[in-house]
């Protein structure tokens, strides 16, 4: 009840400020400065129907929906803003935690030249996030906020500090941990004036973070209240060449995502790139060893995380490609990626008159190589112990994939993918028993103008897999009339599958069916777009999957009805 009168009385106020002051900056220039207001507003609503053949479930509201409302009011050095929520219920898909209506977000901040204070709900990361990131995915159902007091300050040039101390959002309501932190960071290059011209760029930073939760003398084990975490971080920059390091340490974390175990965390992350003039080169790597953290020791799936683990993998935007996402292993992974990025250079055989962009990506991730603790000896808390610091065991993921961008002439554009994938399920998805899914993906993207309003994109995508579901094919045709309208008709059809082999077949999908299934998810959506506002309709069937993004993800169940979508910009 008191958080409640507390989230009104400031609600309110910001209210009050804000709509006192509505009239946006005078035309007159000797007039008074009385501020600008700017904000969106987003409406996601959805009609379902029961639909056995895709196990749709029947939904008792039939018709529910997620609503947003951002306002933004900033006058000299003050900056005050709100966003509104309803979940009248939440879409399908999304935590049924949330819930209602509610102003879960409002803050002020007061920023000058070397001081940045704010007061309420914010948003914040320390380096690469391995020990603190909050952030908002409104695709994802995420938003672990911090809300409470955060200062930031440069008390020389090259140097930033950055303090944060609050009670994190958890859906509708706050988690009952304190997170508290601190930042600094030295730029050498601007902290030393002889350094300034030099080719070679140096940043150093370093962070602690820590969470309290008392321990309530309720469960089986004595847990620590306070939790701290800390990390150092190193960013080299010379000419095409950039570095990035960064490595944390947690200690002793019992918890219900690791089951209780004593052992500390860690996590090593490594990057470098090179860059010139069609030519790019990215190497990364991550180690990750009983890295869950949280501001509640009970929390479970995405709730109340404290820190973000980066998952490298390529961010696919094709839907066959992101059947099979990979999911961030929080208690124990090592993993790598590699990209190359080349331009063939245009007026040669494979350039032609524009040039073709190829881009190769390869990412794996394994298991830690480490062995389970005997459960009956007094160190079974610690829960196993790592054989080799970068040796994995298991793999997980797999992914390599090429694509080639191409433009024929003026009009006519073409994008080709291919790739082939590993998928670990039981271990990604948290399903023991499943099996590994193997799986080869081609993308054929096409693009043609036909005037400068007028243009038509073809999608063609096929997966092909003897595991799990089986092969599916899908297609997109989408026609836009620039600026204002577009319509778009897809399907994606489940066409082959397999039925399991008998227990202790080696090769455990061999009868092959073809077309048992014939599934079809059709999809039909229309938008117009006025302004800075975008109004979309649609009628179709979503299969039921995982959706992921940067290694967060959550599980969408099948549906069929119609769509509704709003958002405007102000």
């Amino acid at each position: 009840m008191k958080n409640k009168l507390h989230l009104l009385s400031v609600s309110l106020f910001l209210c009050s400020f804000i709509f006192l002051h509505s009239p946006l900056k005078a035309q007159n220039s000797n007039a008074p400065n009385l501020g600008e207001i700017h904000g969106n507003f987003e409406m996601d609503m959805q009609y379902y129907n029961p639909d056995s053949a895709i196990k749709a479930p029947a939904v008792p509201e039939k018709t529910l929906m997620n609503g947003f409302l951002n306002l933004l009011y900033t006058r000299d050095n003050f900056t005050a803003g709100l966003r509104y929520e309803a979940y009248l219920g939440a879409l399908q898909g999304y935590d049924p935690r949330y819930k209602g209506t509610g102003i879960m977000y409002r803050f002020v901040t007061y920023k000058t030249e070397q001081l940045e204070v704010t007061v309420g709900s914010f948003y914040e990361q320390f380096g690469s996030g391995l020990i603190l990131r909050t952030y908002e995915d409104r695709g994802l159902g995420y938003d672990n906020a911090l809300d409470g007091i955060r200062i930031k300050m440069s008390p020389r040039k090259g140097i930033y500090l950055k303090g944060v101390y609050g009670l994190q959002r958890s859906f509708m309501t706050y988690g009952p941990g304190t997170v508290r932190g601190i930042d600094g960071e030295i730029n050498f290059n601007e902290f030393f004036d002889r350094l300034a011209n030099k080719k070679t760029s140096v940043l150093l930073g370093v962070s602690f973070v820590s969470k309290f939760q008392p321990d309530n003398g309720t469960g089986t084990y004595i847990v620590p209240q306070n939790v701290g975490a800390w990390s150092e971080r190193l960013n080299i920059h010379r000419g095409k060449v950039t570095l990035q390091a960064e490595y944390a340490y947690k200690i002793n974390d019992p918890s219900f995502t690791n089951n209780y175990n004593y052992r500390p965390g860690q996590a090593l992350f490594v990057t470098g790139s090179y860059s010139q003039k069609g030519l790019g080169i990215s190497l990364s790597g991550i180690r990750v060893d009983n890295m869950d953290f949280r501001s509640d020791r009970t929390a479970s799936v995405n709730n109340l995380l404290i820190n973000y683990l980066p998952c490298l993998t390529k961010q696919q935007t094709y839907s066959m490609l992101n059947f099979y996402p990979y999911a961030t292993q929080a208690l124990g992974e090592i993993g790598y990626q590699a990209e190359v990025t080349y331009k063939i250079k245009k007026g040669t055989l494979l350039g032609g008159d524009y040039g073709t962009l190829i881009v190769g990506n390869f990412s794996t991730f394994y298991g830690l190589d480490s062995t389970k603790l005997n459960p009956a000896s007094d160190s079974a808390r610690m829960g196993y112990k790592v054989n080799k610091f970068l040796g994995g065991s298991d793999r997980y993921f797999e992914d390599f994939n090429v694509e080639a961008d191409h433009k024929f002439n003026q009009n006519f554009k073409a994008i080709a993918v291919y790739a082939s994938q590993v998928y670990d399920k039981a271990i990604i998805q948290g399903e023991p028993g499943e099996h590994t899914i193997y799986s080869q993906i081609g993308v054929m993207d096409l693009i043609y103008k036909f005037t400068d309003t007028l243009s038509l994109r073809v999608e063609l995508e096929h997966l092909y897999t003897k595991q799990d579901q089986g092969s599916w094919v899908s297609g997109l045709v989408e026609f836009t009339i620039a600026p204002k309208y577009y319509v778009a008709v897809g399907d994606q059809w489940n066409y082959r599958s397999f039925t399991p082999a008998a227990a202790g077949q080696a090769n455990y999908f061999n009868n092959e069916l073809v077309g048992p299934r014939g599934i079809h998810y059709l999809n039909l959506t229309a938008g117009y777009i006025h302004k800075t506002t975008r109004y979309q309709i649609g009628y179709g069937k979503q299969r039921a999957g995982i959706f992921c993004v940067g290694g967060v993800c959550r599980t969408v169940p099948a549906s069929n009805g119609f769509t509704c979508s709003i958002i405007s910009n102000f």
